[in-house]
């Protein structure tokens, strides 16, 4: 049910973006810039919420404040796909968090590039697209690289210590420490693979992002502050 209303949030939005501006949106237009913000994370690091109450903060705070600030993470990027009639087959071959060298072998050996890659571009055509409206807050999937030559797109990464971050999953999906930290192994090695097999980076590089945050050092209120105030100097 909440994915569901998550999905139909996310439409939502886009049918609001496309729609053309009234006059007095046009003039706000004129004196507040376009922003739309990248949050790559490592697991256990709280990301997702941040994103969720920097969407809810930028709302009240942000650019463009007629439009919905919303959030993107992987699943409803791939339900917003799915409006579009992609294959459902071919997500069998694209999960960030999964992506593992088994995969890799099995997809070469079948020659499932093709299918692979077919789906990225269609999930970089939709990162770019949904950036380029604005008002939107894009979690995971290479967000970051894919957008990296638009200016106003603000591009933040969330770390933090393992033991920190198992404590912090096993409270909050009330998991075994030995659980919460296979969990955390295989989801972030999944997502070093993804970034480093489709765009061939490194996602601990710094320098693809604006700022990187440590939540071992700063709480998530910390956090949603300091990339509010200096994403919205970008577009400032």
């Amino acid at each position: 049910m909440s994915e569901t209303i998550g999905v139909e949030k996310c439409l939502t939005f886009i049918h609001t973006q496309m729609q053309p501006p009234s006059a007095g949106a046009k003039a706000a237009a004129r004196d507040t810039g376009k922003l739309a913000i990248t949050i790559s994370r490592q697991t256990g690091t709280g990301g997702l919420a941040i994103a969720q109450t920097l969407a809810a903060y930028l709302q009240k705070h942000g650019p463009r404040r007629d439009k919905p600030w919303t959030v993107f993470d992987k699943n409803l990027v791939e339900e917003v796909l799915k409006q579009h009639n992609l294959p459902k087959e071919l997500a069998a071959y694209l999960s960030e968090e999964r992506t593992s060298e088994l995969q890799d072998m099995v997809e070469e050996v079948l020659g499932l590039h093709p299918s692979s890659w077919v789906l990225v571009r269609r999930v970089t055509e939709t990162i770019l697209n949904l950036a380029e409206l604005g008002n939107v807050v894009l979690v995971g999937r290479g967000a970051n690289v894919i957008t990296s030559r638009l200016d106003h797109v603000f591009h933040v990464r969330i770390v933090g210590s393992l033991e920190q971050r198992i404590e912090r999953l096993r409270q909050f999906e009330r998991i075994s420490e030995k659980t919460a930290r296979k969990l955390i192994e295989e989801v972030d090695d999944g997502r070093r693979r993804y970034l480093r097999k489709h765009f061939k980076k490194d996602i601990d590089d710094p320098l693809l992002y604006d700022l990187v945050l440590n939540t071992d050092r700063i709480s998530d209120e910390s956090a949603l502050h300091l990339i509010a105030e200096a994403a919205l100097a970008r577009c400032g």
